[in-house]
């Protein structure tokens, strides 16, 4: 098998197995394994250290304990929790322990499928509400909220986004809307910047979340 391989323990079986199933039609991916508590993920990590293991938090034997357990088994695995814990706690514990990314289970198919790209080449990826959450927590409960980084992008800063988020190259992007290759790299430069992320993924990543926390808005009465 030459694609990333990855393993899934969660303890919920239809929502594990609707993981394995959709990431089985990505052709980069190899699903290696699957479990439902602590110790199968040890025995998954044992028997096959995948290159990527998808972790829930709630399931028996506890997923935080299980993290530097399996580090220590397969020091190469990434680990990428994938949960519908909020807590501030659980996040910065687990990343202290070693996990490298950090997601809740809202997120859909292709958002996730770029978090397990995204972690396999070595970067590291909480989702930005749950990173904005985790400073303000540790900044102290009276620090005002900070404004959402997407609304100090400019007209040409957002179209160039949106684009980059559809899937299209620096240089697509430039010949739609006529612009020189360099300048979309610029542009490019300083989106990175203000949404403070490291690549292209995290930037589409962000603009997802941030589209997803509008629509949960909306549908709020």
């Amino acid at each position: 098998m030459t694609g990333i391989k990855i393993a899934v323990v969660d303890d919920h079986p239809l929502f594990r197995e609707g993981v394995m199933r959709s990431f089985s039609e990505i052709a980069e991916f190899d699903m290696v394994g699957e479990g439902g508590s602590r110790d199968d993920a040890l025995r998954i990590v044992r028997d096959l250290c995948p290159d990527v293991m998808l972790m829930d938090i709630s399931m028996p034997g506890n997923g935080l304990e299980a993290i530097r357990e399996a580090l220590e088994e397969c020091p190469d695995l990434k680990i990428v929790m994938l949960t519908v814990s909020e807590a501030s706690d659980d996040i910065a514990t687990a990343l202290k322990l070693g996990a490298k990314g950090y997601v809740l289970k809202g997120i859909g198919s292709r958002g996730l499928a770029d978090v397990v790209r995204t972690v396999a080449a070595g970067e590291s990826y909480v989702s930005p509400a749950l990173s904005a959450r985790l400073i303000a927590g540790l900044s102290g409960a009276d620090t005002p909220e900070r404004p959402d980084p997407l609304s100090e992008l400019t007209d040409r800063e957002q179209e160039v986004l949106n684009l980059v988020a559809s899937g299209l190259s620096n240089k697509r992007v430039a010949r739609e809307l006529d612009l020189h290759e360099k300048t979309v790299k610029h542009h490019m430069t300083r989106i990175l910047s203000k949404l403070k992320v490291t690549n292209r993924t995290e930037a589409a990543l962000a603009l997802r979340d941030a589209a997803d926390r509008s629509a949960t808005e909306r549908l709020q009465p």
